[in-house]
């Protein structure tokens, strides 16, 4: 049976740990947050994963030969969280490896989207799931999103979920203060909407809190920068 999210993936540190999510956008090229960056070396791509407890015969593993970072990442504010991965080798698609299309426009609020990864599932403690999770989320408003994180949301951010809780991506815990940023289950995601990849999972407070929706990255801000980096690489 296809996976519902063929171009859903998960990047690992090698051999087993697993580190974020990724969106297959062609046959060498995964998009990815940022703050999901490590040593290519020490990256494998997942592809065609559904059950990550278990061999389902559908899955792909190919080594990361380039991470690229957009260049104006800040890992500070979080601003331009956003990553192409490029693959040693090109992906074999079928149906359960499928690569996603580049949203032409840009989130609009109330738009309801598709959120999914293998992020913690609980929101007190720690539980990761071992088949691949997806929630349907409603795009807020820039001003709930602005509302909700007071100065903390820039351009290229905005928020999916619910004021009141209870459903979010669970991504990147803010810890302490400010950010404290780590990879952790969805974090570089996709957030889905009309079938096309529109945002990318960065980062929250806690999981599923209330007031505190999950904060995505942008996508349609850097449709040009990733054809450039595609031509150029």
């Amino acid at each position: 049976m296809p996976t519902l999210m063929p171009a859903e993936g998960f990047l690992s540190l090698s051999p087993t740990a697993a580190w974020c999510g990724g969106s297959l956008i062609n046959e060498r090229w995964v998009i990815s947050a940022a703050h999901c960056y490590k040593n290519p070396k020490t990256l494998v791509a997942h592809l065609g994963e559904h059950d990550v407890s278990q061999d389902e015969g559908t899955e792909q593993h190919i080594q990361v030969e380039k991470a690229i970072r957009y260049p104006q990442y800040n890992p500070s504010s979080t601003d331009n969280d956003f990553m192409l991965v490029k693959l040693a080798k090109p992906v074999t698609f079928n149906a359960f490896v499928q690569p996603i299309e580049i949203s032409p426009s840009c989130p609009v609020a109330g738009e309801e989207c598709l959120v999914s990864g293998w992020g913690n599932i609980i929101t007190t403690g720690v539980k990761y799931p071992d088949k691949l999770q997806c929630l349907d989320l409603p795009v807020l408003s820039s001003t709930a999103c602005q509302t909700s994180y007071p100065g903390r949301i820039t351009p290229n951010m905005f928020c999916a979920g619910y004021t009141e809780g209870g459903k979010d991506s669970c991504q990147v815990r803010v810890q302490l203060a400010y950010f404290g940023l780590n990879g952790q289950g969805d974090s570089g995601g996709p957030l889905v909407c009309n079938g096309k990849l529109t945002g990318v999972v960065s980062w929250g407070i806690g999981c599923a809190e209330k007031n505190h929706p999950g904060v995505y990255t942008t996508v349609c801000n850097y449709k040009s920068w990733i054809n450039e980096v595609l031509a150029n690489n």
